[in-house]
């Protein structure tokens, strides 16, 4: 579009992870103003599991959650007018947005939508490609999935479309905000510094409520007024790559420059050079400025040349883990729960490659605490060893169950469960063989 305008474009930040709360997307819709509603709905293992359940049923295998949201988002935003970009598609994009579609019919609205795809590259992966830990692909077990991280060029396809809601798969979190901005203001994708800003903007709305006091929050040290009702975040984006950020009127939650500079560097390992598929954005170079009222202002910002390939997040089937838990309580609960512990290790121990034995709340993180303190009063024993096969992991909580009779006295509550891993691991394909394209469905 190439606008120029000076009111800003408005983007709202309405989910961090598939499981996300529902109605803060929907406030902020209603209440935030918004142009454009991004809904980051994707972390790496879980695309792999839609994989997986793509396999089981082709017409599945998109964001569980997928039609919840839209069921409750779509009026809205037919009504206002607003946009949705969100990788909610997951392994399966188009028959998400065929799902979605089917469901506007039966809401009674007519509205446009554009499924993103490209980002399944499993066919092109080979036993040889090298992957990120110095491990080769062979080396991992059966594979179940491989999606490469598409940036918001291929979003723009969408978008020009004039698509009412553009579901993609795999896309790096950032590029969802990043599109909308490049689409509005015609910003090129070889304009590093543009794109650098653009990427530190969606970096701080891609985690949705994070920005607002979500993850930041601890008592009398770093308090978030309201969280049980926490908003989340907007951004006001000028045509420079300027920033405010604010959130829906009447919700709970903080913007401030801790909670911003903390969102900032999440999961950021050089903030000088944090790679993208759309550059390599340096966030050293942001200035951060709070302006009071929950709003703090981004400026400057920048970025180099994006990189020659793109990661690719590989999938595969890494076993099965059984778990087994039990408590105890009372005086001498913790020399109890531990005897439960040598009990069952001693017993199958030398079943697995890797058993853990841990007491919840006191080594279950950090291992065996040091230092003095007071016994526990209570404790729950967790026991989860790694098999190859279901029936093997199973033995874990059977052992654990049969500690009511045959381990330590007063032992109670007793669960056990199995479950297959699909395990996570990364690669890198050259970024001119992962060509990206979209459809569009009317409904």
């Amino acid at each position: 579009m190439g606008s120029q305008a000076k009111t800003p474009l408005r983007i709202g930040g309405g989910a961090g992870f598939a499981g996300d709360r529902l109605e803060p997307a929907l406030i902020l819709v209603e209440r935030g103003e918004i142009d454009y509603l991004i809904l980051e709905c994707l972390a790496e293992r879980t695309v792999a599991i839609a994989q997986k359940d793509k396999l089981a049923d082709p017409t599945r295998g998109y964001d569980g959650m997928l039609l919840r949201r839209m069921e409750m988002l779509l009026p809205a935003i037919a009504k206002r007018g607003v946009r949705i970009v969100t990788n909610a598609g997951a392994a399966n994009p188009q028959a998400g947005a065929e799902a979605v579609a089917a469901l506007a019919r039966r809401l009674g609205l007519r509205l446009k939508i554009a499924a993103v795809l490209g980002d399944d590259v499993l066919a092109q992966i080979t036993p040889d490609m090298m992957l990120d830990d110095g491990r080769r692909i062979r080396d991992l077990g059966e594979l179940v999935s491989a999606n490469a991280y598409l940036g918001a060029e291929a979003l723009l396809q969408g978008l020009r479309t004039g698509a009412d809601l553009v579901i993609s798969g795999r896309v790096a979190d950032p590029s969802l905000a990043l599109a909308p901005l490049m689409h509005h203001y015609g910003w090129r994708g070889d304009d590093w510094r543009m794109m650098g800003r653009g990427t530190a903007i969606g970096h701080l709305l891609e985690c949705g409520g994070q920005l607002t006091g979500g993850y930041f929050a601890e008592p009398g040290k770093k308090d978030v007024p309201d969280l049980a009702h926490l908003g989340f975040p907007y951004a006001d984006v000028w045509a420079d790559g300027r920033a405010i950020f604010g959130k829906a009127p009447q919700t709970g939650g903080r913007i401030s420059l801790a909670t911003t500079k903390e969102q900032l560097l999440y999961e950021v390992l050089d903030p000088s050079a944090y790679l993208t598929p759309d550059s390599s954005a340096d966030f050293t170079s942001v200035a951060l400025r709070d302006l009071g009222g929950d709003r703090v202002e981004l400026s400057e910002g920048g970025g180099q040349t994006r990189p020659t390939h793109l990661k690719v997040s590989v999938g595969y089937r890494a076993g099965f883990i059984g778990e087994g838990e039990i408590s105890y309580a009372g005086p001498g609960a913790e020399a109890r729960a531990r005897l439960a512990g040598d009990i069952v290790r001693e017993r199958i121990g030398s079943e697995f490659d890797e058993l853990r034995v841990d007491l919840i709340g006191a080594d279950s993180t950090h291992g065996r605490f040091y230092g003095n303190r007071p016994e526990a009063y209570e404790a729950r024993l967790r026991v989860a060893g790694r098999a190859r096969d279901a029936a093997t992991a199973a033995r874990v909580g059977e052992e654990v169950e049969a500690l009511y009779c045959n381990g330590p006295a007063a032992g109670g509550g007793a669960r056990k469960h199995v479950r297959e891993i699909i395990g996570v691991a990364s690669t890198f394909i050259p970024r001119e063989r992962v060509p990206s394209h979209c459809i569009t469905i009317e409904a």
